[in-house]
């Protein structure tokens, strides 16, 4: 599916750009960052890979404000990043937040117990922590 797609399908939708919103979902991402990290450390990977998701979403969804676009799907956000974004972000940031939004997805929805190590985590921590960090300077830009 491709961006046009999602706005016939209201996955995306056009509404004046926020600054308030998208700095409000920074925050928002820095504390599902740092609650990952506590999660991390308390042995809870599950939930530190969720929150590690949850905080690179909130990271994507900073632009899409600024943009002028509200999403109604994890997906379109995705959608919207990787058509609109793939020359300012890198390719490994793009690649994994689909990744892990499908990951969190099954976690949360799925039918079968995860497993999630924590190596797989704290790798996930290490790029929620990039993640963030390119946007933020993405955003100042």
């Amino acid at each position: 599916m491709n961006i046009e797609e999602c706005f016939a399908k209201g996955l995306l939708r056009k509404e004046m750009p926020d600054r308030e919103k998208s700095k409000k979902s920074l925050i928002i991402s820095e504390r599902k960052l740092a609650k990952a990290e506590k999660l991390q450390a308390l042995g809870i990977f599950e939930d530190a890979l969720v929150n590690c998701y949850a905080s690179m979403f909130h990271a994507g969804r900073a632009i899409l404000f600024r943009d002028g676009i509200r999403e109604k799907s994890h997906f379109g956000v995705w959608v919207y990043l990787n058509e609109k974004y793939s020359s300012m972000l890198e390719r490994r940031f793009l690649n994994e937040l689909n990744a892990l939004r499908l990951e969190r997805h099954e976690i949360s929805y799925g039918l079968d117990e995860a497993a999630i190590t924590g190596e797989a985590s704290g790798d996930a921590l290490l790029l929620a922590k990039g993640f963030l960090k390119a946007v933020k300077k993405l955003l100042e830009s």
